[in-house]
């Protein structure tokens, strides 16, 4: 993980989330007789299961970074590089989910098995609706609503997580209750994690460096709900004519979509999406792991 990253941070999201909700369940009554197996009030099996989320969702990020040779240039560096940069992703990618599922078998649960591996089917079916128009000429923009933008974040994003927080509850044994608590949990967290990623170019402070954003992000989106699919692609166009074909595209869009409202509508939907998290917290008895996952979701959810 450290190679994929180049060392540069530790940051591992979700693997650290599945843990404190783990702790912030606690032992079941059914499992009452392997509180042996605690270690800090989280079961070796949640452990195992925590690094197999984190495999997973490395080995996706690895797979993603396989780059189209049909678009290269050739100031992009030389084609053999490339061909072999990308055989080495797909193996790589390939050996990290191999060694999860390996690990996920050993886990001996098989509603587990079954939660991440249907998991697994939603990334790859996100990725695909992600990827499905990028090779369409004059595809500037997705013509979908929030809706249809929440459906697939939720496959590319929160599926992963959810399913890994309620199967981290099924491993103990807990109700089907707390089970869907501990998934919704996951969801909409991720989802004011996203939303909060997509928001970052409108609400930074510092306005200097025009940030690069993608045209089919949350505030784009809405901003094009509101607005009406033609005035957005006008708007698009008209940036995108000479003169006015360099960086400053990105900063024109920009102002468009600030002096509309889609980024005001995108942060009422990631505070929205933070507060059903919240509420799925209070089905988990008080504690420091509970704090913590609400502290994760305050982060996520406050702009300056």
């Amino acid at each position: 993980r450290g190679f994929v990253y180049d060392s540069r941070n530790n940051l591992q999201m979700r693997g650290l989330v599945v843990l404190l909700i783990s702790k912030a369940a606690g032992p079941s009554t059914a499992e009452f007789s392997f509180q042996h197996d605690m270690v800090s009030g989280i079961y070796s099996s949640q452990r195992s299961l925590a690094e197999i989320t984190e495999l997973i969702h490395t080995a996706f990020l690895v797979h993603r970074g396989i780059v189209n040779i049909g678009e290269l240039k050739s100031c992009d560096g030389p084609l053999k590089d490339m061909q072999f940069g990308n055989k080495m992703a797909v193996l790589s990618g390939d050996f990290l989910l191999a060694n999860a599922c390996t690990s996920l078998a050993q886990l001996q649960n098989t509603k587990v098995v079954e939660l991440i591996s249907s998991a697994i089917g939603d990334l790859v079916q996100g990725i695909y609706y992600e990827n499905s128009k990028s090779s369409e000429e004059n595809c500037l923009t997705d013509d979908i609503g929030i809706s249809r933008w929440k459906e697939q974040v939720f496959l590319s994003h929160s599926a992963l997580l959810a399913k890994s927080c309620q199967a981290a509850m099924e491993l103990a044994k807990h109700s089907t209750e707390i089970q869907d608590m501990a998934f919704q949990y996951g969801k909409h967290m991720s989802m004011s994690h996203k939303l909060h990623s997509d928001l970052q170019p409108f609400v930074k402070e510092s306005s200097s460096d025009t940030m690069a954003f993608s045209l089919n992000s949350a505030p784009a989106i809405l901003h094009q709900e509101f607005l009406g699919r033609e005035a957005w692609l006008k708007q698009i166009r008209t940036a995108e004519t000479p003169p006015h074909r360099c960086a400053c595209v990105f900063q024109q869009l920009q102002e468009a979509i600030k002096a509309g409202k889609g980024v005001t509508s995108a942060i009422d939907l990631c505070r929205c999406h933070g507060n059903r998290a919240l509420a799925a917290l209070e089905r988990f008895p008080p504690s420091e792991a509970r704090d913590a996952l609400a502290n994760i979701v305050y982060a996520v959810t406050r702009f300056p």
